[in-house]
Parts: C-alpha cells; structure tokens; sequence
C-alpha cells in the first residue's frame, strides 16, 4: 500500500458507501471503523457512537470515508479511472455503478480505448472505467481535471508534485494538438505521474465546467514523525484559511490531509474513552497536527 490514500468526505453514508465499493471491486476490504467520541461535538456535530471514520480498500488502494456533515460536495474535479482487461468486467462495474447515478460520457469505444464510459456514482463519486490491454501497474488512479483559471496549469502541476514527494516521477504526457478548440494545443489531456508508489492522473479541459476542488477529496499523507509532518506542510501549504485539524490546500485548490497516522489511529482509538476525548479535543484546536501536543493530551 502506498503512502498516500484517498479519503471521501461524506455527510453520512461513509460506512454506506464503503460496504458498497468493497463489495464491487475485487481484493477489497473493510479495514477498520473509528467511532465520534463524547469531545468535540460542538466543533464536529455529530453524535457520540457515530461513525466518523472508514478505512477501506479498493483493488490494492488505500481509502478513507470520514462523516463530516453536509458542509462539502463530491464533484468531478476529481475522479478515478478503473482499469481493467475484461469487457465483461466493465460493464458489470458500469451497471452497478449506475444504479442511482448519472452518465458523464456514454459507455462506448472511444480513440483512446476501445470500451470506456465516465459515470458518477450514487455517492457523487466519478468513475472512469476503462478498457486496457494488459494487467495495469495500478487498476485504480485518481485523475485531476484542472478547469477554470487553472486549465493550463497541469504541467506546472506534475512538476510541482514530483517536487514535493521524495520518491516520484513523471510518466505519460500527451497533449491536445491542433483541431480540438477551445482547448490550447500544448494542454494535458492525459499525463501520469507517481509519487510514494501512488500513481495519479491529470487532465485539463477548457470547457465550462462549473466545479473546482474542494475538501470533499482530499489526499491523506502517512508521516511517520513530526519533521516529515513539518516538511510537508512547507512545501504543501499554501491557503492559510484552509488549514484545520491537519487538513490543508496546495497551490492549485487540492485538500491534502498530513497525519501521523500511527500515532493517531494509537490514541483516537484508545480504549479509555477520556483519553480519546481529549486527543480529540486538542486535535480539533490544531492546524498543523503536532505529535507531542496530541500525546500530552492523551495523558492528560
């Protein structure tokens, strides 16, 4: 598993949603269940005893479904090609993917694959399931779709990120070309790059879309200490307003979460319920996560 994992701001389906997407990918799983404790309400809303967290995974991939309320809304800024070789598989994920969702582009052949077809799911979730010939590096990718004031800006993107993370690299860039007006030739329309093992994809379109990131995806940074916290955060950080409880925004709208996740999942999920209502309550106070204030507040 790599690193970095994907985690879905739902209001209240988080656990909902996780039994869904476990039950139609294969090698997927429900990993654990974190629970609100009594601290807090007054900043999270929600009741004691209720999920506030789900760790899944989908197909090798790493996800987290946390219950926030209705504050943010999943949209297509960010969405996630499925990868498989057989036919017959993609139309299966078409179909219960459909079921209370909306097609975004037909399910059909395409010059860039033979069977493929874009569908939001039930949850607001977007799925680009695509043909391909071969077993793939990674079946499911995240893929960023730059629009607005930030069409344009992929390739500064992959530059910036590839920057950022220690192990990555750039991969497949291909642009639009002459005939595709209104987008600019030298535009994205599909690149790849890795960063911590993670594969991710970018896409920029020209089109009025009517959507920009937000807090409703966002990707979660496993730290293993507080200089690793630190170092991201400097690099990472870059809307001061936006950052809360470890949560920030980057130069081009993307949410990044930067957790000690070790150290975290030890004390929320203690067994003392004081205890976890106290790293909570500090947690809640912070911006950036700090290690040592967390565990002082767990001992109280």
């Amino acid at each position: 598993m790599s690193r970095i994992s994907t985690n879905f701001w739902f209001d209240s389906q988080a656990e909902e949603a996780a039994q869904f997407y476990t039950s139609l990918f294969p090698r997927s799983r429900i990993v654990d269940i974190v629970r609100y404790p009594d601290a807090g309400k007054e900043v999270h809303g929600q009741n004691a005893g209720s999920v506030m967290t789900v760790d899944f995974e989908l197909d090798g991939n790493s996800f987290v479904g946390l219950n926030g309320g209705p504050l943010f809304k999943i949209n297509q800024s960010i969405s996630f090609f499925a990868n498989y070789e057989s036919r017959s598989e993609i139309d299966r994920l078409w179909k219960e993917l459909s079921e209370g969702g909306t097609a975004h582009m037909p399910l059909g052949e395409y010059p860039f694959s033979k069977w493929y077809g874009w569908i939001e799911d039930r949850y607001g979730v977007s799925w680009q399931l695509m043909l391909v010939d071969s077993e793939p590096k990674q079946r499911i990718i995240p893929c960023l779709l730059l629009v607005g004031k930030r069409c344009g800006q992929a390739k500064e993107a992959i530059s910036f990120y590839t920057s950022v993370f220690g192990s990555a690299k750039v991969g497949f860039i291909s642009t639009y070309g002459p005939g595709h007006e209104p987008e600019a030739e030298d535009n994205v329309n599909y690149a790849d790059f890795e960063l911590e093992g993670q594969l991710f994809a970018v896409m920029e379109s020209a089109l009025d879309h009517r959507f920009d990131f937000n807090e409703a995806i966002s990707f979660v940074v496993a730290c293993s200490d507080q200089a690793e916290i630190d170092r991201y955060w400097q690099k990472l950080s870059a809307v001061p307003e936006a950052e809360q409880c470890g949560w920030l925004k980057d130069r081009f709208g993307v949410s990044w979460q930067i957790v000690p996740t070790d150290t975290l999942t030890e004390l929320i999920t203690n067994a003392d319920a004081q205890t976890r209502g106290r790293v909570m309550s500090a947690l809640l106070k912070m911006k950036k996560l700090d290690i040592a204030g967390l565990r002082a507040a767990a001992k109280g």
